[in-house]
C-alpha cells in the first residue's frame, strides 16, 4: 500500500467511524464503543507508518482535480512533510486516548453515542487540516472543527453555562474566520492557486503583491481558532463541556490548528516584517496575561485552560521569530502533557462526584484517594513548568533559544524587536507558569477544603490512559531533540546554555515563591475567622466580610464559596488578583464595545421597522380600504336604485356634452 493511500485512510477512518456511530447509536448500542475506539487506534497506526515512511525527508505530494472551478482551481491535495507527519501522530494518539478514557468517564451518559461520533468527526477534521495540501480543503476541516466544538462544548446543554459557552466559542471563532476567509481568497488570487506548494512558490518568487494585509487577515482567524489575544476569551468558558473534550480541544485539535497553519505558511508571514512584529506582540500579551489569569483561577479546569492559552503563546512566539521547528516541537510536547493534565483533572472531578466541586479551594484528601491522578498530574505539571528532564523543558527552551538567536542578529527572517519581545515575555511567563503549576498542585492535593464523599475507584480505562500519556510527558522532549531533528527542518533542538539557566532558574523561583506563600497563608488562616469558613464551606458565609467572598463563581456550580485564605495566588498577585480572576474584564470590555452597541442598533432597527416602515405600509393600505368601504356602501342590491343612478348619470353626461357643444 502506497504512502498516499495510507495518508488518505488516516482522516477517512475516524470519519467513517463517526458516520457509523451516528447511524447505529440507537439501533445497535453495543457497537458504539468499538466504533468510537477502533477507528482512531487504526488511524494512529497508519499515521505512524506514514511518519516512518516520510522519515523527515522529501514531502509527500499528491493531488487530483475533481471538477473545473474557474481560474483558480480547487484540488484534493496532500502535502505531508515532517511537521505534518508528526502532528498527525499526535492528533491520532490523543484522540484514541480520549475515546478510551471517555468509555469510563461517560459510561452512564445517555448521550454517549452522539458524543463519541462527534469526537471522531472532530478528529477526522483535524487530520484533514494536517494532511491537506489545498487551502480550501483545509478550510473544510477548519470549519467542521468549529461546528463540532459547538456541539461538544454544549454537551451538557441542560446547564446555562454549557449553552452560553458553546455559543460563545462558535461566535468568537467565527468572528476570526471572516477575515481568515477573505485572506485565503486574496492569497489564492495573488498566487493563482489554493495549492500549498504553489502558494509557497509564489511567496519565494515575490508573486504575492500584498503580503502584509493578507498575513494580518489570516492572523485574525488564527487568533480565534488558537485562542490568542484578543480572541482568547472563549477558551476558558469552554470548560463547561466534558473534561475529555477539553483534553481533545486543548491538546491536539482545534487550538493547535491555528499554530499549525502559520507553521505551514510561515514564509508568507516572514515576507512582512510588520506581520511578524504583530505576531510577536500578540504572543507576548497572550503569554503573560493568561499566566496571570491562571494564577488567580479557583476552578481547576480554568487554570488549565488559561495555561493552554499561554503555551499557545509560546508557540506563536516561536513562529514570530521565524522558527517553526521550535513551535511544532512545543506543540507536540504540550499536546502530551496537556492531555494528561486535563484527563487527570477529570479523574479528580470524578472522585469529587460532580463538576460543581472542581473549585480547588474545596478539595481535600485527594492525594490518597486518587494516587494515579496524583502521580501522573505531578509529572505533567513538572513538564508544564519546564523543569528538566521533563518534556516541556526541551521544547520551551527551544522557543527561548530561537528568540535569543534573533536578538543576536543571527537570522534575517524575523526583526530583532520580535526576538526581544518574545524572549522577555517568555522568561516572565516561565516564572508565572511554575507559580500557577505549583499552586494547582498544592491546592488540589494538599488543600484544606471539605473532603468530598468517596465515590470509589476510577474505571480502569481512565487510569491506564493517564499512565500511557505520562510516558511522553516525561520522555518525549529528551527523545525528540536527539532523534527527530530531520523532521524539524534539520534544526538542532539542543537547549542553549543561557536561556536554559534563566528559564529553569525563574521556574524554580516561581515554584519556591508559591510554596512560601502557601506556607505563610496556611499559618495566617489558622489564626483567622476566614480560615474556619474556608475549611468548612457549608458554614454561614455571613461570617465573612463581603470583600472576602470570591468574585468568580465556579464555572459549573451555583455554590457561593469563601476563598481559601491560604491560596498563594491571592498573596502573590495582591491587588491584581481580582481583575486577573475575571480575565482582566475583557468580556466586560467586549460587552461594552461590541455587544451593547449591536443590541442597541438592533433595537433601533426594530423600532424603525415597526413604527416607521410598518406605518407607511399600513397607510398605503388604508386609502384603498376606505375607498373600498365607500364603494361597498353604494352596493345596496336594489335594482331601482341602480337604474335611477344610471339615468341620472346619463342626464349628467348629456348636459355636459351639450354644454361642450354650445361652447364650441
Amino acid at each position: 500500500m502506497t504512502t498516499t493511500t495510507l495518508a488518505v485512510l488516516v482522516p477517512l477512518l475516524p470519519f467513517l467511524g463517526a458516520a457509523a456511530g451516528l447511524l447505529l447509536g440507537r439501533t445497535a448500542p453495543g457497537f458504539v464503543r468499538p466504533l468510537a475506539v477502533l477507528p482512531p487506534l487504526a488511524s494512529l497506526v497508519l499515521a505512524a507508518l506514514v511518519a516512518v515512511r516520510q522519515g523527515g525527508g522529501t514531502a509527500v505530494d499528491a493531488h487530483t482535480e475533481l471538477t473545473p472551478t474557474g481560474s483558480v482551481p480547487i484540488e484534493l491535495a496532500l502535502h505531508i512533510d515532517g511537521f505534518a507527519a508528526l502532528v498527525a501522530v499526535l492528533v491520532a494518539c490523543v484522540a484514541a486516548c480520549v475515546q478510551i478514557y471517555s468509555t469510563g468517564y461517560l459510561r452512564d451518559d445517555p448521550r454517549y453515542p452522539s458524543y463519541a461520533a462527534l469526537v471522531s468527526l472532530f478528529t477526522s477534521a483535524m487530520l484533514l487540516v494536517v494532511y491537506s495540501g489545498d487551502l480550501i480543503v483545509l478550510l473544510v476541516g477548519w470549519e467542521v472543527m468549529g461546528i463540532c466544538s459547538y456541539f461538544l462544548v454544549g454537551h451538557y446543554w441542560e446547564t446555562p453555562e454549557a449553552r452560553a459557552a458553546s455559543l460563545k466559542a462558535f461566535l468568537v471563532t467565527k468572528l476570526g474566520d471572516v477575515p481568515f476567509l477573505i485572506g485565503l481568497f486574496a492569497l489564492a488570487g495573488d498566487a493563482g492557486s489554493f495549492r500549498l506548494t504553489r502558494i509557497l512558490g509564489a511567496v519565494t518568487s515575490g508573486g504575492i503583491d500584498h503580503p502584509t494585509p493578507v498575513a494580518l487577515l489570516l492572523l485574525a482567524g488564527v487568533a480565534g481558532k488558537s485562542a490568542q489575544f484578543p480572541l482568547h476569551t472563549w477558551l476558558p468558558d469552554a470548560m463547561a463541556g466534558p473534561t475529555p473534550v477539553s483534553a481533545l480541544i486543548h491538546a491536539a485539535t482545534m487550538v493547535a490548528a491555528g499554530v499549525y497553519f502559520i507553521a505551514r505558511l510561515l514564509p508568507l508571514f516572514e515576507a512582512s516584517r510588520a506581520a511578524m512584529v504583530v505576531l510577536a506582540v500578540m504572543a507576548a500579551v497572550t503569554m503573560v496575561g493568561s499566566a496571570l489569569a491562571a494564577l488567580a483561577q479557583d476552578d481547576i479546569k480554568r487554570v488549565l485552560a488559561y495555561s493552554t492559552v499561554g503555551q499557545l503563546g509560546y508557540m506563536t512566539g516561536a513562529l514570530a521569530v521565524g522558527d517553526r521547528g521550535a513551535a511544532v516541537f512545543h506543540l507536540l510536547t504540550h499536546g502530551a502533557f496537556k492531555a494528561l493534565l486535563f484527563l487527570a483533572a477529570g479523574v479528580v472531578i470524578h472522585a469529587a462526584g460532580t463538576n460543581s466541586l472542581a473549585a480547588m479551594s474545596r478539595m481535600r484528601g485527594l492525594r490518597d484517594r486518587v494516587p494515579d491522578a496524583y502521580w501522573t498530574m505531578t509529572v505533567a505539571l513538572l513538564a508544564l513548568a519546564a523543569i528538566p528532564p521533563f518534556s516541556g523543558f526541551f521544547s520551551k527552551e527551544s522557543v527561548l533559544g530561537a528568540a535569543e538567536h534573533v536578538t543576536q542578529g543571527h537570522t534575517g527572517h524575523a526583526p530583532g524587536a520580535a526576538g526581544w519581545i518574545v524572549l522577555v515575555a517568555g522568561l516572565l511567563t516561565a516564572l508565572l507558569t511554575a507559580a500557577y503549576a505549583a499552586r494547582l498542585w498544592l491546592l488540589a492535593f494538599r488543600g484544606r477544603g471539605t473532603e468530598a464523599p468517596d465515590h470509589g475507584r476510577q474505571p480502569l480505562a481512565m487510569t491506564v490512559v493517564l499512565w500511557v500519556l505520562a510516558i511522553p510527558s516525561l520522555a518525549l522532549g529528551g527523545l525528540a531533540y536527539r532523534v527527530l531533528p530531520d523532521w524539524f527542518d534539520g534544526r538542532d533542538l539542543t537547549p542553549t546554555l543561557l536561556t536554559s539557566i534563566l528559564g529553569t532558574g525563574l521556574a524554580l523561583v516561581g515554584g519556591l515563591l508559591t510554596y512560601g506563600a502557601w506556607q505563610r497563608g496556611t499559618a495566617l488562616a489558622a489564626r483567622s475567622p476566614l480560615g474556619a469558613v474556608a475549611a468548612h464551606p457549608e458554614a454561614d458565609a455571613g461570617l465573612v466580610e463581603a470583600e472576602a467572598i470570591a468574585t468568580h463563581r465556579p464555572a459549573y456550580g451555583d455554590i457561593a464559596y469563601a476563598p481559601d485564605p491560604a491560596d498563594p495566588g491571592r498573596l502573590l498577585l495582591g491587588p491584581l488578583h481580582r481583575p486577573a480572576a475575571a480575565g482582566f474584564h475583557l468580556d466586560a470590555v467586549y460587552e461594552a464595545l461590541f455587544v451593547r452597541p449591536v443590541r442597541a442598533g438592533a433595537s433601533l432597527v426594530r423600532f424603525l421597522d415597526r413604527e416607521v416602515v410598518d406605518t407607511y405600509v399600513r397607510g398605503a393600505a388604508a386609502l384603498p380600504r376606505l375607498l373600498g368601504a365607500a364603494v361597498r356602501r353604494a352596493q345596496t342590491g336594489n335594482v331601482q336604485t341602480y337604474v335611477s343612478a344610471l339615468l341620472a348619470g346619463t342626464v349628467v353626461l348629456a348636459v355636459a356634452v351639450l354644454l361642450v357643444a354650445t361652447g364650441a
